[in-house]
């Protein structure tokens, strides 16, 4: 829409613990209209109903920002979103996660869904479509009160969305360590009619493989009951727009906030904005859980007993490349391959936000893991 055009009878609306109803001439109440309820509470194991109205409209912006901002807080928080009065809700993810970082994670930065202007709110721009009511709630399932939380939601009502209108929805999942030899799910199967939006990534690193590169799996999506991937990219950090290695950038639709080495632990995402990626009859999008090193190197961590699959050797621009799994693939100790470049199945600590929309307003995917899955040693990976 032109910003100089005005839809016919479409109302804008504001949520807030001055307005918590988005009511027409229901903001500032208390204490004269002088900031008498700029902010909640949310005592351990309680709710905050941010956002309950009935009608047909979109969801356009939602900031908030809190007093507790560790780790253990941000994954103990719990953002879900219903739609059309539905009892499952169709986004439901830790708090910080959902705000495009995660691993509790938090720095100034900007993309095209999701901002932080100083490291310490949580802006989202994705437009959510709602035909007969949106609900949005935030539960604290961690044993600590939150003091202090400040938010807005600002929607628009009496809207007419097409029969082309799409839910949004999210989907985070963990695995610690993922199973190896097997890609990690970022988008499990869903089933329907929709539109991948995109993912943010949180890796923590086993330093059993001391210091060897993580990041060479592929991300494969596949389309409804196929068995073999439509779409396959090259790389980990080529999927996020970069190449030969992952430092820390953030851009409009691709970045990794967080990349540090010394404590192996990295941020990313990828958004498919401007590349969209439309399924009809169902979707499942992963990335293998594939590193890379010296073939000297992975010899000796597999005769330590550290668990890798080797899978291809790089000899380079002389020597070739072999796939292991081919018929007629060299062995991994022939002295010929030794100078080179071996790719191999790894576990790490993955965990990811799916982004999508779909064209109902509830999914086939299981509901959020429990707190005790979310915050299990963020603090300090240990391996299996």
């Amino acid at each position: 829409m032109n910003l100089f055009e005005k839809p016919k009878g479409v109302q804008t609306r504001w949520t807030s613990f001055e307005n918590l109803s988005g009511g027409r001439e229901q903001a500032a109440l208390t204490n004269k209209g002088a900031k008498g309820a700029a902010f909640d509470t949310i005592p351990a194991g309680a709710s905050q109903t941010l956002l309950d109205v009935e009608g047909c409209g979109t969801v356009h912006r939602i900031w908030i920002t809190i007093d507790n901002r560790e780790p253990e807080m941000l994954r103990g928080l719990r953002l879900e979103m219903f739609w059309d009065g539905c009892a499952k809700p169709a986004v439901s993810a830790p708090f910080g996660d959902f705000f495009g970082i995660g691993l509790g994670y938090r720095t100034a930065f900007e993309c095209a869904l999701f901002s932080d202007p100083e490291g310490r709110s949580f802006n989202c721009f994705i437009p959510m479509p709602f035909r007969n009511g949106a609900r949005i709630v935030v539960t604290n399932d961690s044993d600590r009160p939150l003091h202090h939380i400040f938010y807005d939601i600002n929607f628009t009502l009496q809207e007419s969305h097409s029969a082309e209108t799409l839910y949004f929805h999210t989907h985070w999942r963990r695995e610690s360590p993922n199973e190896l030899g097997r890609d990690f799910a970022i988008l499990p199967h869903v089933v329907g009619n929709g539109r991948f939006l995109g993912s943010n990534a949180g890796v923590i690193v086993n330093p059993d493989y001391e210091g060897a590169w993580w990041g060479e799996g592929e991300v494969k999506v596949r389309f409804g009951s196929d068995a073999l991937p439509t779409l396959c990219g090259s790389g980990t950090e080529d999927y996020i727009g970069t190449g030969w290695g992952q430092g820390e950038y953030t851009h409009r639709a691709q970045g990794c906030p967080l990349a540090d080495s010394a404590s192996g632990r990295y941020c990313f995402y990828r958004y498919h904005v401007d590349d969209p990626v439309y399924f009809e009859d169902g979707c499942e999008v992963t990335i293998q859980t594939i590193g890379g090193t010296g073939v000297k190197k992975v010899i000796s961590l597999i005769d330590k007993g550290v668990p890798a699959i080797p899978v291809s050797i790089d000899l380079g621009a002389n020597g070739g490349f072999f796939g292991l799994f081919e018929e007629g693939a060299p062995d991994l100790r022939d002295p010929k391959m030794e100078e080179g470049w071996c790719n191999f199945w790894r576990q790490e600590d993955w965990s990811s936000t799916a982004y999508f929309y779909l064209d109902r307003p509830e999914s086939n995917l299981p509901p959020l893991e429990p707190i005790e899955t979310r915050v299990a040693h963020l603090a300090q990976w240990r391996s299996a």
